[in-house]
């Protein structure tokens, strides 16, 4: 995009300017607005990130590593931030003026950080070794703190191998090249003058250290993610040092690593996300089954259920009129139900709504797209390199914050099946548009994006589902609410690629779709039999509310945890095709809706979020949803009548 996007370029005022974390190579736009590490270049940059399975910080110019515990109750699971040790360059500026550090390269799978003195930290997600860098030519002394005493500390024969034992229980090993020398005192490490790598591991297991030292001499330095081929992921990570590389596997890596990949699986870490398991190996294969991206249901809709879905559709049709609102996120609900009626429609073979469902649609989004919407509309921002809309520009918390890059697929997903659905229905408008379409798609999936962290904004290839938070600082890193929005976001972006025959788009949107919905049946939806989680939290627990880098919790931004029937709902809606895929575990959804189904007894529940819950029921016990159904006299304002009919009829 930048100078040729189709709308109007704005410098936001309630953005800020891009910080001085950027290394000067890597300041232009555009700019990671949703990286796994966004926290270090957010306010002053000291907040904790995620590495697994680390958390790190980074503050008065050292490095903290926390192998962090787990706090586990019924309705949260969190990792708590304790720095075990903390890394200073003895001969650092201390100018409260000068930056902490400095990000001078990041991808898919790492972000290096440079702090004063010299010591740069190659950070790579999956590595149980931290990683320093001393410079050759800046030979500086490393001091190594320790929050809890220091209980003992040896060294090998050659001294590239120290052991140090914390009175908390932990063993860490330090690994260095031959003959670098450490004084202990009761907390701290110290080497008066190092030159070259020093990698630490947290032991958590005595059986480990064996392991650890046969992997110690080869380091990651960078790690990219590609899409090769459709349903496939591949990591290829750059090394120095000798051997092959040991990194991390979380749950949803292990279930995808093709045949043939090395795993240690006695070698184990403690993770919010699942025991991390080792791996050997200087690339992986990731692959997940084919979805289908369709119009319209797989199978049909059941033999005698067209006249009442289409009695509904006439109702649904002649309902339509202004949408009255100018939100971003609502309008584009409107437009994606709006086209639900039309695809609704084609698949029973109803042409007489279509052309009075097209006409609203083009009366609908064309203004958003030619800049004439009055209230609201897309612009794109210079600084940090992607969309905002008019309000979001002037108002941070307008739109849900999309203006500070929150929620960016969720919003664009809708306006996206829009498109694609207007695109299918009138091909001359989609081609009269197609620069504002793409533009829509890229903010989120671009391809074209010559900086591998924008080129998915949401996306994360590594953790392999969405982040929506934005620029905004969170001490527990990203977050997602909705899985099933993120999916549908893709899904449609696929749409859109079906729309213009573009198959390179149809194979990303599909790709994303595919392992977002593998990612949301392994850390969203929480089975009784779950083996990711701990059972004190997933006895309480169907589905997740907000899931985090850092925690799962049980409640949502907007609702508290004892509204189930939103939580159910916020990670099923919209009702779409590729929703038979991600809720086809039928045992699953009996749980799920069986968990629910009491919360709709409390005073003032609202028929859209009931609609949902029938909607699953619908899934293996279409007499009794039906009934449901018909008690509702609202809907959700992205759902209808007709949709729900649609789905209950075609499973």
């Amino acid at each position: 995009m930048g100078s040729l996007s189709p709308f109007t370029i704005t410098q936001s005022p309630v953005l800020p300017s891009p910080p001085p974390f950027f290394s000067d190579q890597l300041r232009s736009p555009p700019l990671p607005t949703n990286a796994f590490w966004q926290n270090y270049v957010l306010k002053n940059g000291d907040q904790p990130e995620y590495i697994h399975p680390y958390l790190v910080r980074s503050s008065n110019n050292s490095l903290s590593i926390s192998y962090p515990s787990l706090l586990v109750t019924l309705s949260l699971i969190s990792q708590l931030f304790l720095p075990d040790l903390t890394i200073t360059a003895t001969t650092s500026p201390q100018s409260a003026s000068s930056p902490q550090h400095t990000i001078t390269h990041f991808d898919e799978t790492s972000v290096t950080l440079s702090i004063p003195g010299g010591l740069s930290f190659p950070l790579v997600r999956g590595s149980p070794y931290i990683t320093c860098i001393a410079s050759a030519d800046a030979a500086t002394g490393i001091s190594i703190s320790a929050t809890n005493p220091i209980l003992s500390f040896s060294s090998s024969g050659d001294s590239t191998s120290h052991t140090v034992v914390l009175k908390n229980g932990q063993t860490w090993k330090l690994y260095t090249a031959p003959g670098v020398q450490f004084t202990a005192n009761n907390a701290t490490l110290f080497a008066p003058k190092f030159a070259g790598v020093l990698r630490l591991a947290v032991v958590p297991d005595k059986s480990y250290e064996s392991v650890l030292d046969r992997y110690s001499a080869a380091y990651p330095v960078s790690g990219v993610a590609t899409i090769t081929k459709p349903f496939t992921i591949e990591y290829s990570w750059s090394k120095q040092g000798n051997g092959e590389l040991l990194l991390l596997a979380h749950p949803l890596h292990r279930r995808l690593l093709a045949n043939g990949t090395t795993i240690l699986p006695e070698f184990r870490y403690q993770s919010v996300d699942g025991e991390l398991v080792g791996v050997v190996g200087d690339a992986w294969t990731l692959g997940t089954g084919a979805i289908p991206i369709t119009w319209h249901s797989k199978s049909g809709v059941a033999n005698g259920s067209s006249p009442e879905i289409i009695a509904a559709l006439q109702s649904d049709v002649a309902g339509l009129n202004t949408i009255n609102t100018t939100s971003s996120y609502f309008y584009g609900k409107a437009i994606a139900r709006a086209a639900r009626l039309a695809m609704i429609a084609e698949e029973l073979q109803v042409p007489g709504p279509i052309p009075t469902i097209t006409q609203f649609l083009k009366s609908s989004i064309t203004p958003w797209l030619n800049g004439n919407f009055q209230g609201n509309g897309f612009l794109y921002d210079s600084m940090w390199g992607g969309l905002t809309t008019k309000s979001g520009s002037v108002d941070s918390g307008a739109d849900f914050g999309f203006g500070v890059y929150n929620d960016h697929h969720f919003h664009l997903g809708y306006f996206a099946y829009g498109c694609a659905v207007l695109s299918k229905l009138d091909p001359s408008w989609g081609k009269s548009f197609r620069p504002q379409i793409y533009a829509l798609v890229d903010d989120y999936m671009s391809m074209n994006s010559s900086k591998t962290s924008t080129k998915l904004r949401n996306f994360d290839l590594w953790k392999l589902h969405s982040w929506a938070g934005g620029l905004t600082e969170f001490g527990d890193g990203r977050n997602q609410e909705s899985s099933s929005e993120a999916i549908a976001a893709y899904y449609s972006g696929a749409l859109v690629g079906k729309a213009f025959a573009d198959q390179q788009l149809v194979t990303v949107g599909s790709t994303l779709a595919a392992f977002e919905i593998q990612a949301a049946q392994t850390w969203w939806h929480v089975g009784d039999e779950s083996m990711v989680y701990n059972t004190t939290f997933s006895s309480d627990n169907r589905v997740t509310g907000v899931l985090w880098s850092n925690k799962r919790e049980s409640g949502l931004w907007f609702a508290p945890a004892e509204r189930r029937e939103c939580r159910l709902g916020i990670q099923l809606l919209p009702i779409l095709p590729v929703t038979e895929t991600l809720f086809q575990d039928v045992k699953y959804v009996k749980q799920l809706v069986n968990w629910a189904m009491p919360a709709l007894s409390r005073p003032g529940v609202e028929d859209g979020w009931k609609g949902f819950v029938y909607a699953l029921q619908g899934v293996y016990d279409r007499g009794q949803a039906l009934a449901s159904i018909k008690t509702l006299t609202t809907h959700d304002d992205g759902n209808s009548l007709t949709n729900l009919l649609w789905w209950v009829y075609s499973r």
